[in-house]
């Protein structure tokens, strides 16, 4: 195989499509490496961003990943460096667009590959999505990224996940069978629309009513169905390419779908399962939830043994990751659930009573204990705590409250 027909589809399809344009009205966040979840997971919510701060976005493609943090660094006047790396000139063009249209001042751009990243400082923090499975040596991938890793840094990784994938690779075996490898980029998307349009109803990509990747553009299209080089991982396969680099993972995303335990009533079951490592548990609530599309995580070094994760302490401030908690509660029923829609699954998790009054003051600013004694009452620590825990525990399960602590 060609090594170079991967650079050359994003060359022709930038991958994701974006338009400069919008950058005037939305900003893109997605994971991994929203500030506040690189905080969370990685520095146990105890970094310091008046200090400098390096980041790598390596295989940026358009830019999503580098503009959210790049413009989160910026919203705190954070001393740092984002630093864009991708092969493509073309996805390179958009990226330095986008963030031309924002006014970052605080990024660098560079055509170049992930695998060789001599001169390059080392890094706080590296993010890396959706490129380690079209490497030809995936492993190669994981080490460079290792490599230029600070000691206490950390990596934010998206990689395909196998089971949700159900029926794509069936249909790029189909698509090398009816398009040449010469023809040209625009010839096999409208290839690859016609047999979309004649699956029967029993073909395996058709049932799978997860992927709808390829509706979006003709480059969401090419990259999902006429990639040339991909491959999806199980968490097993992913787990060991980590710890094959010398790295650990600190945490999915989003956790809560990695235990068995959000699946299963079953106590006997679960009893089954308690023996279990974190990997092996996460592994069976992959085959169990059968809908995992991707896998996100968040690795450090494998010598840094301290618990990267943030916990709730009184000094904790919890952060809701996409609307502040006074506004959400704002829009909560007295006794109302959490809920949450993920990837074909509804989940219903129960809340405590008087959660919309825990929620109401979480406003990314005031610690636990400021939270507990402007509660009524004004509860003491170990009864409040319980009741923050039945909060903090469905909304960080799905990644949407973290927990930061004020620099000392």
């Amino acid at each position: 195989m060609n090594s170079d027909r991967v650079q050359e589809q994003y060359e022709e399809f930038p991958y994701p499509a974006r338009d400069p344009a919008d950058e005037k009205r939305r900003l893109i966040s997605g994971s991994p490496s929203h500030l506040a979840e690189i905080n969370h997971y990685i520095f146990a919510g105890k970094r310091d961003f008046a200090q400098p701060f390096r980041a790598l976005v390596a295989g940026g493609g358009t830019g999503d990943a580098a503009i959210m943090l790049a413009q989160h660094l910026a919203d705190i006047d954070a001393p740092a460096e984002v630093v864009y790396l991708d092969l493509s000139a073309a996805s390179r063009e958009v990226a330095e667009a986008r963030a031309a249209a924002r006014g970052l001042g605080n990024m660098s751009f560079h055509t170049r590959s992930l695998l060789d990243l001599s001169g390059f400082e080392p890094f706080d923090y590296i993010d890396c999505c959706g490129v380690l499975h079209h490497l030809p040596d995936p492993q190669a991938g994981f080490e460079s990224l290792a490599a230029a890793l600070k000691p206490l840094g950390g990596i934010g990784l998206m990689v395909y996940g196998e089971l949700g994938r159900t029926g794509v690779y069936d249909m790029q075996d189909m698509l090398r069978a009816v398009t040449g490898e010469t023809d040209p980029g625009g010839e096999k998307v409208a290839t690859a629309k016609r047999l979309l349009e004649q699956l029967p109803a029993t073909n395996r990509f058709r049932r799978n009513g997860l992927m709808a990747d390829h509706t979006a553009s003709d480059a969401d299209l090419f990259d999902l169905l006429l990639h040339s080089r991909d491959r999806a991982y199980r968490v097993p396969d992913l787990a060991r390419e980590i710890d094959g680099a010398g790295l650990r993972i600190a945490s999915f995303i989003e956790p809560g779908r990695y235990d068995p335990a959000l699946y299963l009533r079953d106590k006997g079951l679960l009893g089954r399962l308690g023996g279990l490592s974190h990997i092996e548990k996460a592994a069976f609530a992959e085959l169990l939830a059968g809908n995992m599309k991707k896998h996100i995580v968040y690795c450090v070094r494998r010598e840094n043994e301290a618990d990267t994760v943030a916990k709730p302490t009184m000094a904790a401030v919890p952060v809701l990751r996409d609307a502040p908690g006074p506004e959400l509660a704002r829009g909560m029923p007295m006794g109302a659930g959490f809920s949450a829609q993920v990837d074909g699954l509804d989940f219903q998790l129960p809340l405590p009573p008087g959660a919309k009054e825990i929620l109401l003051r979480c406003d990314g600013v005031r610690t636990l204990d400021e939270i507990r004694k402007d509660l009524p009452g004004a509860p003491d620590w170990f009864r409040f705590k319980p009741h923050f825990d039945a909060v903090y525990g469905p909304f960080n399960a799905f990644n949407k409250m973290l927990l930061r602590f004020s620099p000392a």
